[in-house]
């Protein structure tokens, strides 16, 4: 290898000072020849011209050393992980095959290196990066963790040299990958400094000007605010020392990109940003005192300094979703500037830097994360156990057990379930597109709309506008929205079947010169075995019962009616006639045309519209939607006026039989002073009721303001009216309303 042609000077110097850290740090792990054969791929490959600079001209070699090189320090280097980062280019390039890797190096070099060329495979299908679908895919494809945290440190070894590239479009590209993709990765693996240091690289690529006033504003402020947090925190640190508290503090500045999205969403300069840095109060308490002294630490901050109560946060009493529990205040401290102050414990501080994987620990995995991010929070636990071999295969991710990604031939992402089928994908496009899919072409192949989907595939919808659906699609389809969307479609056609049978059929009669007469087609259909109208007609429309048939019969009745000669039924005693059950059935419902909503309803879908959330006691009314189910709303529902305006043929009247013995969800909104304790106030009162459960809880202050929006299962309205009147007389409580 003529490495003087390959390598410029400054180049071979790195190479030699990226080798002398790797195998310092990975000494232990490298075995007996593995540098000999890794040196002859290297060698092969650069013969071959297989070793060829990428758009940002650097050297792959290079590249590859410094990614191992970050591994190392960041992570932690395996034999493995060190092989595979060194290797890649050389596979990639195809200079060597996968099983000539497994041969020279073992199956684990080869499984890793396999899943970074399923990656590379699927940034040539899809454009779509910054989607959610494309983080979820990335990690199906990569398989093995180690795939995903060589990409996030070759990703950062990429962003460090490329300051001064003349691609800047690509720049652009691989900067925005950098914020959008692999910075919420690092995040979700514990990973912080990697994520800060993508995040503050991909700003300073892409919004330059505003990267460099901000760093030349901290670079100028530094010393004074290391005075200043030292000037804080020595009176504050005495107080607490007093109080008899076992505690810890520090204080960071906040990353460029950090201050940066503030001065964003705040719409200020850096000096009108409150928080360019934080100062923390980690307490070491046990966990049946640890709210109490939070609130302990609160009162004596509170007390040396004047606090603002917009700035206030209190996830103590309601933690975030993602289990972040924390009290922050803002307050004026010497010098008559903003500080602010997070106060936790050692457990909340833990789960605050690791995320998920440390709120595990303390409260167990919430059965709403998906299957991504549960492994994603898991790689954090089995970096920090430092087994490699064995918890590296534990947390393998097999995503194909939960669902599958798929490819339309433009590139975008679409996330199914395991088994769906070509027609499930069909209707994840569009109902019109399934309604008319014959079938797709998958790999080239024709395959039919029954054909599986795998992870990976690129899907191209065949259809044909002569196809409608079929009710035996019901089987094939596997999904609820596809199930849903094939039902609606049949029922459609049944209609449209239907209208033109009684078209027909009135046609028909007008030649026979028989006039239309409703009493008597009514007697026609309970002659013929038919009590609904809509299946009457379907019948005829499907052949099931013969046009001709029915024209005599209906002449039959009609002669009947008309008196042109007697029936023959026997004559029969009044006070031997009983009346048969479904004629009673039949005269309820003629003389009360009314929705009765009762548990005991059978054969109807009937469901509490969203909208205006009904309770048994409210005055409602029932709406027929598209899929044939009945939608139960309040009459003062803010939707009722355009429903009975645009739709007044699909209202039912309706009206409550007893309780059904369920509750309903009803969301109040309250509002009020921002006072300490109100919260708490609020749900004591909710906790105390009978038969009344606080479902969720949402507070947000606003210029010494709260405004709250509780989500409560009760079951009629007699409890919500008293729940609300209890609500009211909470002292600091201004109004509260149902949604």
């Amino acid at each position: 290898m003529d490495d003087t042609k390959f390598f410029t000077n400054e180049e071979r110097e790195r190479v030699e000072v990226a080798q002398q850290q790797i195998f310092a740090l990975a000494s232990n792990v490298i075995q007996e020849g593995d540098e000999e054969k890794l040196r002859a791929h290297l060698r092969r490959a650069a013969e071959a011209g297989i070793l060829q600079r990428d758009a940002f001209d650097i050297n792959p070699i290079v590249k590859d050393l410094e990614t191992a090189l970050i591994v190392g320090e960041e992570i932690g280097l395996s034999r493995s992980i060190l092989l595979s980062v060194l290797l890649w280019s050389i596979v990639k390039g195809g200079s060597a095959s996968i099983n000539d890797i497994r041969s020279d190096f073992g199956d684990e070099v080869a499984y890793i290196l396999h899943g970074l060329m399923r990656v590379r495979e699927l940034y040539t299908k899809s454009a779509t990066v910054g989607t959610e679908n494309f983080r979820s895919l990335l990690i199906a494809f990569a398989d093995d963790m180690r795939v995903i945290l060589i990409m996030i440190a070759n990703r950062t070894c990429i962003m460090r040299k490329i300051k001064d590239t003349k691609n800047v479009e690509a720049q652009r590209k691989v900067s925005m990958e950098a914020a959008y993709l692999y910075a919420p990765l690092a995040h979700k693996l514990g990973l912080y400094k990697l994520k800060s240091e993508l995040e503050d690289l991909s700003l300073k690529y892409l919004e330059h000007d505003a990267y460099y006033h901000i760093k030349e504003k901290l670079n100028e402020t530094k010393r004074n605010r290391d005075a200043y947090i030292e000037r804080f925190l020595k009176p504050l640190d005495e107080k607490l020392k007093a109080a008899g508290l076992q505690y810890h503090m520090k204080g960071r500045t906040k990353s460029i990109y950090s201050i940066w999205q503030k001065m964003q969403k705040q719409h200020v300069d850096v000096d009108g940003v409150y928080d360019l840095f934080a100062i923390r109060i980690i307490l070491q308490s046990p966990p049946e005192r640890e709210k109490m002294e939070c609130w302990q630490v609160f009162s004596i901050i509170t007390d040396m300094y004047q606090s603002n109560p917009k700035r206030m946060r209190d996830w103590l009493s309601v933690p975030k979703s993602n289990g972040y529990e924390s009290l922050h205040i803002t307050v004026l401290g010497p010098e008559q500037k903003w500080v602010e102050v997070q106060i936790r414990t050692e457990r909340m501080d833990d789960i605050a830097e690791h995320g998920l994987a440390a709120h595990w620990r303390y409260k167990g995995v919430k059965s709403g994360q998906s299957g991504v991010e549960e492994w994603l929070a898991g790689v954090r636990s089995a970096l920090e156990a430092n087994d490699d071999a064995q918890l590296m295969d534990h947390f393998r991710l097999d995503l194909k057990e939960d669902e599958v990604f798929v490819f339309t031939p433009k590139g975008d992402i679409f996330k199914l379930p395991i088994g769906a089928t070509v027609l499930d994908f069909a209707y994840h496009i569009h109902s019109k597109v399934g309604n008319q899919c014959v079938g797709a072409r998958i790999g080239g192949k024709n395959v039919t709309i029954r054909q599986k989907l795998q992870s990976g595939d690129q899907v191209e919808v065949l259809t044909n506008s002569n196809q409608t659906p079929k009710r035996d699609w019901l089987s094939i389809v596997t999904t609820t929205r596809a199930r849903a969307k094939v039902r609606q479609s049949l029922k459609e056609m049944e209609s449209r079947q239907a209208l033109l049978a009684k078209e027909e059929l009135e046609r028909k009669m007008k030649n026979k010169k028989l006039d239309y007469e409703e009493p008597v087609l009514m007697h026609t259909m309970t002659k013929l075995g038919y009590r609904i109208v809509t299946d009457f007609y379907a019948a005829l429309a499907d052949g099931k019962i013969e046009m001709n048939e029915v024209l005599e019969t209906y002449a039959q009745q009609q002669r009947y009616a008309h008196g042109e000669f007697e029936k023959t039924t026997p004559i029969q005693s009044a006070n031997q006639f009983v009346m048969p059950e479904d004629a009673k059935t039949k005269r309820q419902t003629e003389n009360s045309d009314v929705l009765v909503i009762d548990e005991n309803l059978k054969g109807l879908d009937f469901q509490m519209a969203r909208c205006c959330q009904p309770v048994y006691g409210d005055d409602v009314f029932g709406f027929v939607t598209n899929g044939g189910g009945i939608k139960i709303h309040r009459e003062d529902c803010p939707n009722a006026p355009q429903l009975r305006q645009r739709f007044g043929y699909r209202i039912v009247q309706a009206k409550w039989a007893g309780k059904r013995g369920s509750q309903y969800p009803i969301t109040l909104h309250v509002i009020g002073n921002d006072d300490i304790g109100i919260v708490n106030n609020i749900t004591n009162i909710i906790s105390k009721e009978e038969r009344v459960l606080l479902r969720s809880i949402s507070i947000d202050s606003h210029d010494g303001l709260f405004s709250g929006t509780l989500t409560v299962m009760l079951d009629d309205t007699s409890r919500l009216q008293q729940i609300i009147k209890k609500l009211k007389t909470v002292r600091g409580v201004k109004n509260v309303s149902r949604s």
